[in-house]
């Protein structure tokens, strides 16, 4: 296979498919980056599919969204394969497969086995473990003793533990550290395993011409490592509250607007002292990934402030932001910048320049292109070179499930623009439409792929039940998917 690193991925035609690493098969509670994850890559170099779409990688809360995480900078402990551990010989073949049938409590049991035979044996392990806490140790040990701290006042969030260990007093955290140092090393040890099987998987990917895009949220949820540690990037106040919180104004889906509550960013003393926090959380996901998405792009042009003791985001106000500024030194210290910004909703002439001045591809959503406006921009004849487009997102149900529920009138406008018959039975023809698109990059969510309606969605957004917990099985994907795509991918460019 060819190695699709040695250009620029965004030079040529690909496409890509959106599959989240959680949403992969298996026995236990959730995918895992094991030996699924390493068929899927399998299945995607046969379809003649190039990239490989992922949601953020962060340690979810409980409500598991990968969009407020634990850390900017850690990855979920859950994705970690035990037959891995097995197979290196640090868990036994027992533990390993009560583990991965189990839930999350087995999984950690099986990390925490594989933590104490490590700690306990001169294992091969042993160097890499230590470079890899000297490489990350911006942000590690911050990490590892901010988790162990959490669990040690049952979860709590940071900003409700006594001030000593709220405000980081020094003597405190020493102490701390003393007596939990075996379960500062243990959080440090699953971010190194994690790590280990993270790079196999992403060169096995390579080796199969398939490259890792990964995803950018622009903001962090209030209570995480980095909050706690970098309070004073954020808008916070003497306690860590939240002074002014984050989201979007009123429009037409939402007469209140939405209070995301996610803390603002203190952008003048981020750009005082050259981005340097951005500047790391960067090179950390260019670590893990090939490409990112930055979510809710225009929040680097001008964000939503509201005010913390606000019920609803309507007393907010646009603020401008420094994201020329950012972007033009993560491109002088990085190079060119391998992003793609997330640019729906309400995008203005300044946001569009923002982005083109920094060459970004935006996102054109098919779904979004049938209101009866033939100027309407996610129309394929509107899309340009310099685009994703995709057939929807995670946060969008799935194309089928979408069109069911359209009423008769756009249901015709679609069927008409599609050149179709009376009926859609299939969301072939919306992922024809976007591999034929002039966007350089097409990315298909696997849901439609395989023919789901809304049973797949992944994520209703403005709710707090029921999403992030689709998952796919290898019967629902038919022996001819992928020889099928493959063709389609030619034919439109988008594979060797």
């Amino acid at each position: 296979m060819a190695d699709t690193q040695t250009e620029p991925l965004l030079s040529r035609r690909r496409a890509g498919v959106l599959l989240h690493p959680t949403s992969l098969p298996g026995p236990s509670a959730c995918g895992d980056i094991g030996h699924e994850a390493y068929r899927f890559v399998e299945f995607l170099a046969a379809a003649g599919i190039g990239l490989w779409q992922m949601l953020p990688l962060g340690p979810p809360h409980k409500d598991n969204s990968p969009y407020l995480c634990l850390s900017a900078n850690a990855c979920n402990p859950d994705l970690i394969s035990l037959d891995w551990l097995r197979d290196r010989g640090l868990i036994s073949s027992a533990v390993s497969a009560a583990g991965s049938s189990g839930g999350a409590g087995l999984r950690e049991a099986g990390l925490a086995e594989a933590f104490a035979t490590f700690s306990h044996q001169d294992h091969a392990l042993q160097l890499p473990f230590e470079a890899f806490i000297k490489a990350e140790a911006a942000w590690l040990e911050d990490y590892a003793l901010f988790m162990v701290i959490r669990a040690h006042h049952d979860n709590a969030p940071w900003y409700s533990w006594e001030p000593p260990l709220r405000d980081r007093h020094h003597h405190a955290l020493a102490q701390f550290r003393q007596h939990h140092r075996d379960a500062i090393a243990y959080q440090q040890f699953c971010q190194f395993i994690f790590q280990q099987q993270w790079q196999e998987l992403r060169d096995y990917a390579h080796r199969h011409g398939v490259s890792l895009f990964g995803d950018l949220p622009i903001y962090l949820s209030l209570d995480s490592a980095d909050t706690w540690v970098n309070r004073e990037i954020f808008m916070l106040d003497a306690q860590g509250g939240a002074r002014y919180v984050a989201g979007v104004p009123p429009d037409f889906f939402a007469v209140e607007g939405q209070r995301w509550g996610n803390p603002i960013y203190n952008w003048d003393y981020l750009q005082q002292t050259g981005f340097a926090w951005w500047q790391q959380r960067v090179r950390r996901q260019l670590e893990l990934f090939d490409l990112l998405r930055i979510d809710h792009f225009r929040g680097l042009q001008a964000y939503w402030r509201i005010p913390a003791e606000a019920d609803t985001a309507l007393e907010g106000e646009w603020v401008e932001a420094p994201g020329d500024a950012l972007l033009h030194t993560l491109q002088t210290e990085l190079g060119q910048l391998p992003l793609v910004a997330e640019d729906l909703g309400m995008i203005t002439p300044e946001v569009d320049a923002l982005r083109n001045k920094y060459q970004l591809p935006g996102m054109k959503i098919l779904q979004f292109a049938f209101d009866g406006d033939p100027e309407n921009v996610y129309l394929p004849h509107n899309h340009q070179r310099n685009c994703v487009v995709y057939t929807g997102t995670h946060d969008n149900d799935t194309t089928l499930g979408w069109y069911r529920q359209l009423d008769e009138g756009t249901r015709a406008l679609v069927r008409d623009y599609l050149r179709l018959g009376d009926s859609v039975e299939s969301a072939w023809p919306f992922i024809a439409t976007a591999l034929a698109s002039v966007a350089q990059t097409a990315v298909i969510p696997l849901q439609d792929l395989i023919g789901l309606g809304s049973e797949g969605r992944m994520n209703t957004p403005g709710t707090s039940e029921g999403n992030w917990g689709w998952r796919f099985s290898w019967q629902q994907l038919p022996y001819e998917l992928a020889p099928h795509l493959r063709h389609l991918c030619r034919l439109y460019g988008r594979c060797d």
